[in-house]
């Protein structure tokens, strides 16, 4: 199966659930960043996770609903730089922004090289410029690039929000144990807990529909 005949037919119906638009002028200005959501992390690619489809089905869900009502939404993409990288690497498809979360032209999207998505890019330039007070972390991987992200992101004064069920990670080894994917996706969160706020992707719907209309 290629990459391109992968979609999704979910259909996103926030406002009919949750009311008027969550456009921020109100609330607290929030921005969606989707991290490394791209063609290596999954089935065919060069660096497979477990279960990538099913997280980036849920991120959909919430780049939707952030697209039709008016939320500030940054797509992140890594390229690798190092002449020995194995995945991500620049100019294959596998470096590509995957179909089911793909990036519209015109919609802001921010090049990195590292885990930390803030370091040697412009995101934080974005964020300031639209006076963004808080992020809605999705992607992959969990305990890399999300995990590097959160964190910096609340280093930088920004209020956190992971949405769990739009992450992906992959088994870890240490020593002679492999550590299973779901227990390295939950031990992140677990820590993540002490930066900001681990939520599922309906419930982040409903926290800023909600904010809209107090």
């Amino acid at each position: 199966m290629s990459f391109a005949s992968v979609s999704f037919t979910v259909r996103v119906t926030c406002f009919n659930q949750y009311g008027p638009d969550f456009g921020y002028t109100e609330g607290m200005n929030t921005a969606l960043l989707i991290i490394d959501i791209q063609n290596d992390y999954f089935p065919g690619g060069k660096y497979p996770l477990v279960n990538p489809l099913e997280a980036a089905k849920k991120a959909y869900e919430l780049l939707q609903c952030f697209r039709e009502h008016g939320g500030h939404h940054i797509h992140v993409q890594h390229i690798a730089l190092e002449p020995d990288a194995t995945f991500f690497v620049k100019g294959d498809s596998g470096s590509d922004i995957h179909d089911s979360v793909a990036h519209f032209v015109g919609e802001p999207i921010v090049y990195k090289h590292e885990p930390n998505s803030f370091l040697n890019t412009n995101l934080l330039e974005l964020l300031k410029e639209w006076e963004v007070e808080r992020v809605v972390i999705c992607g992959m991987m969990t305990h890399m690039c999300v995990d590097a992200t959160a964190r910096a992101a609340a280093d930088l004064g920004f209020q956190v929000i992971v949405a769990e069920d739009t992450c992906a990670t992959r088994d870890l080894k240490y020593g002679e144990t492999i550590i299973p994917a779901d227990h390295v996706h939950k031990a992140f969160l677990a820590a993540l807990k002490s930066y900001g706020k681990v939520m599922k992707s309906n419930e982040i719907i409903a926290l800023l529909a909600a904010e809209m209309v107090k």
